[in-house]
């Protein structure tokens, strides 16, 4: 191999983000730097995020927390410096929501690249311009400009939290019903949410307008009787007086929110969607039709 060669080999690991360090003399030559460290892994962008969310995840496993920490901390210190500000930023933008409940209806594809793009948006203040599409309904497309903060993953699903900028309000945006635009909205000063907890905000916000299904449930039993019985993640429950309250609640099919108000195990009364009416009526029908005669 000529010296021409090596000084081009030489070069394109320093283009990777790889430490190489030059010795002048008679026994000289190169040498990775950083005092004999591990090189920069060779992680492409979305290899490197891929990895970073999937640690993430882990550590909402109770038993994996300190795991997953002390191998992401690893992560950064082997990745070059391009990459490390792009997994950190992803990292220190995320909160992970409750543990998921089951659904019949196939999650979404995540877009690491996106993901990667909000959370450095996040990092640097950076404003978006979207177009947010409820549902993926191209007829219901909503153009916004709004200052992230946070990005939730629950569900299976990407969240990320923002103030809108017309009327500075908070919404939760899901990540595969929006599609950024280009140039962003410009830096904006942070003024973070009231209390900081991003992730009881998707919760609520979802349960009022991230669903494909929306429903009020009204259930013949006082709101802290309902509470005790729910999964925090299903929805949210208002009082209508001390016998009566509504769950606010929905789902990405009417079977799967037929099955959470089953398991309640209380008296309620649906009137909407036509959808829901429908499905708990042909469950009415196929349960009584299970029972011996």
């Amino acid at each position: 191999m000529g010296e021409r060669t090596v000084r081009k080999d030489v070069e394109r690991l320093r283009e990777l983000g790889y430490p190489i360090d030059a010795v002048r003399g008679p026994s000289g030559g190169y040498r990775f730097g950083d005092h004999g460290r591990l090189p920069p892994l060779l992680l492409e962008a979305d290899e490197a995020v891929a990895v970073a969310v999937g640690l993430g995840s882990a550590a909402s496993v109770r038993g994996l927390e300190e795991p997953s920490a002390l191998a992401m901390a690893k992560l950064e210190q082997v990745l070059p410096d391009r990459l490390r500000r792009r997994v950190r930023a992803l990292h220190e933008s995320t909160d992970v929501g409750p543990a998921n409940t089951a659904t019949n209806v196939e999650a979404p594809v995540v877009d690491v690249g996106l993901l990667a793009d909000l959370a450095a948006a996040i990092r640097d203040h950076e404003g978006l311009r979207l177009r947010h599409r409820p549902g993926g309904d191209v007829d219901a497309e909503e153009r916004v400009e709004a200052d992230p903060y946070r990005l939730v993953s629950w569900q299976e699903r990407w969240y990320v939290v923002a103030r809108r900028r017309d009327d500075r309000s908070w919404r939760a945006y899901r990540a595969d019903w929006i599609e950024l635009r280009t140039p962003g909205a410009g830096r904006f000063v942070p003024e973070p949410m009231e209390g900081g907890d991003y992730s009881a905000f998707v919760l609520r916000d979802v349960a009022f307008s991230g669903w494909s299904v929306h429903c009020r449930i009204a259930v013949d039993a006082p709101a802290e009787e309902v509470l005790r019985r729910i999964n925090p993640t299903v929805g949210v429950v208002e009082t209508v007086d001390e016998e009566h309250s509504v769950l606010v609640t929905g789902a990405d099919s009417v079977e799967m929110v037929a099955v959470w108000i089953g398991m309640l195990g209380l008296d309620f009364h649906v009137d909407s969607p036509p959808e829901l009416v429908a499905h708990v009526a042909t469950l009415a029908t196929r349960y009584a039709g299970a029972l011996p005669r």
